[in-house]
């Protein structure tokens, strides 16, 4: 073997070798606390060495111990799994729930809070019953509290009368808990469809916690739109009977969305615009989806709902309010 070929394998080795590490680290800072962390992270840089001196000696030795040890770390990370009874945050502490009767769905544990401050609200948990013939519309709501180009998702469908319900994919804190983009790749949270009112999980976001709502009317057929929110439906039955992990990339508001979208359309192209959310108008618009015409500027122009609802008097109806113009 020649020297450049010993020290690409060598660089391989170590690429392989710093990476696992790396992966492994975090994953032991995430998942266990003193004195067991810090005795799993001693156990880690000894097994480091291990595998450089196991290099130095014979290279196939060095990947066997590289070997081993993925195998252990494979070994006691699989046991995580995602549960359903921990000690969760109150905003996320019921995912709702979903029972079929033909045309008829009956939603429970839907989120109708009136939140005093970003943090903290007079909780109230309530239900209802949905007739799939007389769902009306379906609206995609952004919003973006920080990187314009990332946005968390939430579908409103609405119904003849005037009521609208709202799902969200969130993360599943617990009560100690704060989010971490970083843990929600290392099975730190799990998921939960969150089933809400206007009034409350709009509100929050627009009144309490300012960021930048808008609200998209998406143009489908009646088929379509049942369609879609039978997806929502099909999800909160699934995480009811077990629960899933979280992603940051994988398993989050949107592509769990665009998951469910393919239901109506299984043709639906992954593109870009839908990990980086902030741009998913324009993506929607290129599908022929958003209602309306004229550019996108116009369209998010028209979109945005933040003035208006905090314009808006507390008796006022909420969910109209925000769609006057």
């Amino acid at each position: 073997m020649s020297r450049k070929q010993r020290l690409a394998g060598f660089i391989l080795f170590l690429i392989v070798l710093l990476l696992g590490a790396a992966w492994t680290a975090v994953a032991l800072w995430l998942h266990l606390q003193g004195m067991i962390r810090l005795a799993a992270l001693f156990a880690l840089g000894a097994t480091l060495i291990a595998a450089l001196v196991a290099r130095r000696r014979a290279r196939v030795l060095g990947w066997v111990v590289l070997a081993v040890a993925a195998l252990v770390v494979a070994g006691l990370y699989q046991p995580i799994v995602p549960r359903a009874d921990r000690d969760w945050a109150f905003d996320v502490q019921r995912g709702v729930k979903a029972e079929v009767a033909g045309d008829i769905v009956t939603l429970r544990d839907i989120r109708d809070f009136e939140w005093i401050t970003k943090d903290t609200a007079q909780e109230r948990w309530t239900g209802g019953t949905y007739d799939l013939k007389k769902l009306q519309t379906v609206d995609m709501l952004t919003s973006v509290w920080d990187n314009p180009g990332i946005a968390h998702l939430l579908v409103s469908f609405g119904f003849e009368g005037g009521e609208h319900v709202v799902f969200s994919v969130e993360i599943r804190r617990e009560a100690d808990e704060l989010f971490s983009e970083i843990g929600g790749f290392f099975h730190q949270f799990e998921l939960v469809l969150i089933g809400a009112t206007e009034r409350d999980i709009v509100k929050l976001r627009t009144n309490h916690r300012k960021e930048e709502v808008s609200l998209f009317a998406i143009d489908l057929t009646p088929g379509q739109r049942r369609e879609f929110f039978m997806a929502y439906v099909t999800l909160a039955q699934r995480l009811e009977e077990r629960p899933e992990f979280y992603n940051t990339l994988t398993a989050n508001c949107t592509t769990m969305v665009y998951q469910l979208a393919t239901v109506v359309n299984p043709d639906l192209p992954f593109d870009w615009r839908i990990v980086m959310s902030g741009h998913l108008p324009e993506l929607i618009k290129d599908l022929g989806l958003l209602a309306g015409d004229g550019p996108i500027e116009d369209h998010r122009r028209a979109a945005l709902i933040t003035p208006r609802a905090q314009a808006t008097e507390d008796s006022a109806d909420f969910s109209q309010a925000i769609r006057d113009r």
